[in-house]
């Protein structure tokens, strides 16, 4: 059977699985990222993970993958094959695709954000399939967003589009890593929710999912964190809508894990906010932490696909 291996790096884990040219995830695979180490240490880590999936598909099928597909966090430059910076990882200007086609035979590899990519996959298969127009916002750590477009990922000029989570929601608010202050992802992630629920709460273990479950219950602590979240929540989606007109916005990350707890007062914070906008349908994405690997084999195939017009061509 045609395959394709896809590989979605993370800063605590790495998923990896072999997919058929349908999107079928035909065999998946989990290992630790062991960022601790280093980062040369977890370029290699990457690089063995992906040769053992080319082995394995080889033995079961009889064939070896048609490509690869690798998806990065951090800054990457997808038409040079770079993985530019990565500060949960350490690493800087790693010509991952150079040394993944290395590793693998000459196998043609495609390397993508990890966020793009996932939204390439809501787009095509998840939450997003059959919408032209789309925004995927994953809130996890942080916040970032894939513009979709027509079935494709816009990646921006510089590789920048979709960078949501930057955009200023509370002027002079928390510090931010980029070096502004009150940025959305400071008030409005999985990350920033459990910060502030465990100042709240006075237990420094609490967490997100410990903030929902309390708003639940009726806590009136939590029911002011959770609200502050989805206030500046709404605050940034308004301003992305009101620059890009979705027509579909998928929400995702471990805050989408609360269900209506988050999208109900989302939606309304949303619908209060906006004027002459049409608000987009609000909906949860739909392929969970599976996404990101989906959306690598997707951009392997892409790739296969471009290889295999061009040889026709030629």
């Amino acid at each position: 059977m045609e395959h394709v291996i896809a590989l979605d790096v993370g800063g605590t884990g790495m998923k990896a699985a072999l997919v058929a040219a349908d999107g079928t995830l035909l065999y998946e695979a989990r290992r630790p990222t062991g960022r601790e180490r280093g980062p040369e240490a977890v370029v290699e880590s990457i690089l063995a993970f992906a040769a053992d999936l080319y082995a394995h598909g080889l033995e079961r099928y009889g064939a070896a993958a048609v490509a690869a597909g690798v998806a990065v966090p951090g800054l990457v430059e997808p038409d040079e094959g770079m993985a530019v910076y990565a500060a949960n990882l350490g690493w800087r200007d790693v010509p991952l695709r150079a040394l993944l086609s290395e590793r693998l035979d000459g196998l043609p590899v495609a390397l993508g954000h990890d966020v793009r990519s996932g939204g390439l996959a809501e787009g095509r298969v998840g939450a997003g399939r059959g919408t032209d127009r789309f925004l995927f916002v994953p809130l996890g750590t942080g916040i970032a967003g894939a513009i979709g477009i027509a079935g494709t990922i816009e990646a921006g000029a510089h590789g920048y589009a979709g960078e949501i989570g930057h955009i200023v929601v509370r002027p002079g608010g928390p510090a931010c890593g980029c070096g502004q202050r009150g940025c959305l992802e400071t008030l409005a992630s999985a990350a920033a929710v459990s910060r502030a629920w465990a100042a709240a709460s006075g237990d420094p273990v609490a967490d997100a999912a410990d903030c929902a479950k309390a708003v639940e219950s009726g806590d009136p602590r939590a029911v002011r964190v959770w609200q502050d979240a989805v206030d500046a929540l709404a605050d940034g989606l308004v301003t992305a809508l009101t620059l890009l007109d979705p027509g579909t916005l998928i929400i995702g990350g471990g805050l989408a894990e609360a269900g209506e707890t988050l999208f109900t007062p989302l939606r309304a914070a949303v619908e209060a906010r906006v004027t002459f906008q049409r608000p987009p349908a609000v909906v949860p994405a739909a392929l969970g932490d599976t996404a990101g690997c989906l959306g690598a084999g997707l951009l392997a195939w892409d790739l296969f696909a471009r290889t295999a017009d061009s040889e026709v061509s030629a």
